[in-house]
């Protein structure tokens, strides 16, 4: 019998892999972290399948590769025909519940399509990806009756039609003034929502409610917090945990700008890499966002306490990761999306506390993963194997219990569809053409841009990523092979969702089986 009966995946938002101190940051500590990292698996390489929130969490909550479940940018729904994580353990007698933030857009015309009532069990049930929502809160625009957040600040004194706007992401200046965290420039002051009344505080105490109301019973629980995502207000002390010096410095170089990919070049006039492209708004943001991720790791090691406390530490399989990095000013961008390691790598820490994970406790593992893996790693985990016809993904256990059977992957596959950026537009392009896809191999980062100039990276000779080798005649080869691999995966995806491999092989070779005897002499 497995030793797990419980799940926490929890997920950070717009967290860089280099911003813990398991991961190598030397100034920002995260003890709770380091700690669920000593007693579990980091890795090295983990590597999301999309730079951009939605389509990243499908991802997750799929099993499946973006450009299969179809959810590629933030308001894209997922299709109703798509299976998450949620449904195939219901089907199991578990709910996924979740706390916090998912990014799931309900599909209601396929909905309306099926004739399903947007109101009934199943419909509600869809239109939340298969989540069961003990408080769900996305964290950048004001939260609605989906989330008990704004009635709890009101409860807790903040007066306000809209305290998240007036209260949470918002301060007061030198002059009396309150002032926008919007505004980036606003960001090291302190958010004027006490820090146990802030976003990850409130968030923390859902899942502390929920365990408590568990008792004994399994659970499997999604912990989805909206920090360190912008807008960057840390509440007091965190504001002023760090200073401009205590960060890591902006990977970025002028020759990046001298006849610069072409789409890259139109990200690079976006408000958000303008702003970055300031050494003052860099030095304002960084340490604010380096207090909000210390902020999290104090709450995380509060639920820590209360788990090892419950002696929930030696029956619950913990994952912890995020949808995608942060460039923060990093090759003159903002945001996230692009095919750079600042974006695409994130932490990912598993705690497995079965017997057979005690082979890499404790270690490093450097093998990729991508976000793909999740589902069928916690499926595996509570004894569900998932249907391999669907799944895209590779169960983790087969590295966290030591390495047996085929090798593992050597490299790794990402998508950005730009339809609904300004890039779009300033590329003059159309949503059917506005597509990249990328290969990353040990060595090498491969894009391939729709209509648009290839994109290559040496990871050996050129660690920073500043040199696109994308137009150069030398390493035409390189880009050749890479283009073939990116064919072979897109050419392997598992598309023939409606019947299962297993079915397949059954009914090969059966028409006279079922009396169809065609082509008899």
């Amino acid at each position: 019998m497995s030793a797990v009966q419980n799940v926490l995946f929890i997920m950070a938002d717009q967290l860089r892999a280099d911003h813990l101190s398991c991961y190598g940051h030397p100034y920002l500590q995260t003890p709770s972290l380091d700690a669920l990292a000593a007693r579990g698996a980091r890795f090295e390489r983990a590597f999301v399948n999309s730079g951009v929130c939605g389509p990243s969490r499908m991802s997750y909550y799929t099993g499946r590769y973006p450009s299969r479940h179809g959810a590629t940018w933030n308001r894209v729904p997922l299709s109703v025909n798509e299976i998450t994580l949620g449904e195939y353990l219901a089907g199991q007698g578990r709910e996924l519940a979740l706390a916090g933030k998912t990014h799931i857009i309900p599909d209601r015309a396929g909905m309306e399509r099926l004739a399903i009532d947007g109101a009934s069990e199943l419909g509600v049930l869809l239109a939340r990806g298969g989540f069961t929502e003990l408080d769900r809160y996305d964290g950048h625009h004001t939260p609605g009756a989906e989330s008990g957040y704004p009635a709890f600040l009101r409860r807790h004194g903040y007066d306000s039609a809209d305290p998240w706007t007036d209260y949470v992401i918002a301060g007061v200046d030198a002059d009396g003034r309150v002032v926008s965290g919007w505004n980036m420039r606003n960001v090291h002051l302190p958010s004027r929502v006490a820090e146990a009344h802030s976003e990850t505080a409130y968030m923390t105490d859902q899942a502390l409610d929920f365990m408590k109301r568990r008792g004994g019973q399994p659970w499997v629980l999604h912990l989805s917090y909206v920090k360190p995502h912008w807008p960057y207000m840390a509440p007091a002390p965190y504001h002023q945990r760090y200073t401009a010096d205590q960060c890591l410095p902006v990977r970025r170089n002028r020759e990046e700008l001298a006849d610069a990919h072409p789409v890259v070049a139109a990200y690079r006039q976006q408000e958000e890499s303008v702003s970055f492209s300031s050494d003052e708004c860099v030095r304002v943001v960084r340490p604010a966002y380096q207090g909000l991720i210390r902020q999290l790791d104090d709450h995380l090691g509060r639920l820590f306490d209360y788990m090892e406390g419950a002696g929930l530490m030696k029956n619950t399989l913990v994952v912890f990761t995020a949808d995608h990095g942060d460039f923060l000013g990093d090759h003159w961008l903002g945001e996230k999306e692009l095919f750079y390691d600042t974006v695409q790598r994130v932490p990912f820490i598993v705690m497995d506390p079965s017997a057979q994970a005690d082979a890499t406790r404790g270690k490093a593992l450097a093998d990729m993963v991508e976000s793909v893996d999740l589902v069928p790693t916690v499926l595996r985990a509570l004894g569900t194997p998932g249907p391999g016809h669907l799944l895209e993904g590779r169960e983790l256990q087969a590295l966290l219990h030591g390495r047996g059977g085929a090798p593992w992957r050597d490299c790794v596959f990402s998508e950005l569809d730009y339809s609904f950026r300004q890039a779009r537009v300033l590329r003059g392009k159309t949503p059917q053409n506005a597509r990249a896809w990328s290969v990353r191999t040990d060595r090498w980062r491969y894009v391939y841009w729709l209509d648009e100039p290839e994109q290559l990276y040496d990871l050996h000779a050129d660690p920073g990523e500043y040199q696109d080798l994308g137009r150069s005649s030398a390493h035409a080869g390189i880009r050749q092979e890479l283009r073939q691999r990116l064919l072979d995966w897109m050419l392997r995806g598992k598309r023939r969702t409606t019947i299962s491999d297993e079915a397949v092989e059954k009914a090969t070779n059966a028409h006279k089986r079922a009396g169809v005897f065609f082509g008899q002499w």
